[in-house]
């Protein structure tokens, strides 16, 4: 049975067994995630959830982060993995059913503060998350059946819960059994006009995640088998799913056969360079080049004399973020990071894409309102069989005069194919964090991340994440 396959890699995942390029991802992982939860500190939604977190106080409890306020690991869970997901910035990973791994970071810092986890411990907790969560999404797509890829995220933070709190194989097993019996999410979530819960759909998940694991720590047991079940997962929600060997799990038949041990997976996950959804990240640095070049030769009033804006892309892509008419004219910040009309049409219009591209101001200036009524999106048929491995965007544009401009992307700043520097990232997290921390902390925290492996209860990170607001 899987959950009995999985609570064992559980139990056998140690630190030790994670090489040095695994632990460094990691840390830009924490890095990265860290600095989105930051620069969204004063979000509506994030405020509501730490709010609600705020009315239980817990002494040994979890950090709401950017306060001193501790309270039960679930609701800190919920709370700061919302910070996380708000902006649309963390990590991605693109297979059968795409996914944002580092969503589960809240739920292990969480457990881990709680339980006064060493770094290491932290480390292997993350890598156990991505590798779980990475693995469903590669076994089964969820999305065509409509649910919400968040649903795979309730069983990834459960069984890293788990692992940190060194729940035994049995109580593991039931983390799983109680972690998916009732945390099913529709797809709805992604549909339409986006609203403030997608920032916290992944945050609630894995807050189930960690209620799960405690239950069980205290004995509580859930239905099995929970994915093979008569009335499981498999029949009622993924359909058949059969989970590849797993990297650092034991596999007589691989052995057997002389097939080399499969990589982990969080090596094969994308840190994002731009804060829209990640099948339109090709799509703006493509824009932004075309812009460039069309400034150059015509002048800026060429931007506005447009009469075309074509977008070729692959199915993926356009059922997310090309397909729907809210995707034409976003309301909120949410639909606006997920339409390829709009992150397009700003790229075009300011030359750049920042947080603030997404604020109220842009969203309702006409000019960018009229460039996207210039927007088609179009089936590229070459582009299909390219993705995952690439996520190739062509855009081209015509001008009132007939001229003809075009620039295709095909693999983003980010993704393994092209990654970005440790350098790059450290920019990353200053531009969002600077101005919530100040300076000397901000400079503080990143050392401290990069030597998070040293530290012997990830507890002393927390104080370095207070605001100043």
């Amino acid at each position: 049975m899987l959950a009995d396959r999985l609570a064992r890699y559980s139990r056998s995942f140690g630190f030790e067994d994670l090489p040095g390029a695994v632990v460094h991802e990691v840390k830009r992982r924490v890095l990265d995630s860290l600095g989105c939860a930051l620069g969204a500190w004063s979000a509506p939604p994030c405020r509501f959830a730490r709010q609600f977190a705020q009315r239980v106080k817990m002494v040994r409890g979890a950090t709401l982060w950017g306060t001193g306020h501790k309270t039960l690991p679930d609701l800190a869970s919920f709370a700061n993995g919302g910070l996380v997901r708000y902006f649309d910035f963390n990590d991605t990973y693109l297979a059968k059913e795409p996914a944002h791994p580092s969503d589960n970071i809240s739920a292990v810092l969480a457990v881990a503060e709680s339980n006064r986890a060493s770094g290491k411990r932290v480390i292997q907790a993350i890598t156990l998350a991505y590798e779980v969560q990475c693995r469903l999404c590669d076994a089964a797509a969820l999305r065509p059946r409509g649910w919400d890829h968040v649903t795979y995220g309730a069983f990834s933070s459960a069984l890293a819960a788990a692992n940190v709190m060194r729940l035994s194989e049995t109580q593991s097993r039931h983390a799983l059994n109680l972690a998916g019996v009732a945390n099913v999410a529709l797809r709805q979530t992604r549909v339409g006009d986006l609203s403030m819960w997608k920032a916290c759909a992944f945050s609630n998940a894995a807050r189930n995640g960690v209620f799960a694991a405690m239950l069980a720590e205290l004995g509580m047991t859930g239905p099995a088998p929970i994915f093979e079940g008569e009335k499981g997962f498999m029949k009622l929600v993924s359909g058949p799913l059969e989970l590849a060997q797993l990297a650092g799990e034991t596999d007589q038949r691989s052995a057997a056969g002389g097939q080399h041990a499969p990589a982990f997976k969080i090596l094969d996950t994308y840190i994002k360079h731009y804060p829209v959804e990640y099948h339109a990240q090709t799509a703006v640095e493509a824009a932004l080049e075309l812009r460039a070049e069309l400034v150059q030769v015509e002048g800026e009033r060429a931007i506005q004399h447009l009469s075309e804006i074509e977008i070729g892309s692959y199915d993926v892509a356009i059922e997310i973020i090309g397909r729907e008419p809210e995707k034409w004219q976003p309301t909120t910040r949410e639909t606006a990071d997920h339409s390829f009309p709009y992150c397009v049409a700003i790229a075009l219009h300011d030359g750049r894409v920042t947080l603030q591209s997404f604020g109220p101001t842009q969203l309702r200036n006409p000019a960018v309102r009229e460039l996207m009524k210039k927007v088609r999106v179009v089936r590229e048929p070459a582009f299909v069989d390219r993705y995952p491995v690439a996520m190739p965007t062509r855009i081209t544009v015509r001008t009132r005069e007939g001229k003809t401009y075009t620039k295709q992307k095909d693999v983003p700043l980010g993704h393994p194919g092209n990654p970005m520097s440790d350098q790059a990232l450290e920019g990353k997290f200053r531009r969002l964090v600077v101005r919530r921390l100040g300076q000397t902390r901000t400079e503080r925290l990143i050392r401290l991340v990069w030597k998070m492996d040293t530290m012997k209860d990830i507890s002393a990170l927390m104080p370095l994440l207070r605001t100043n607001s």
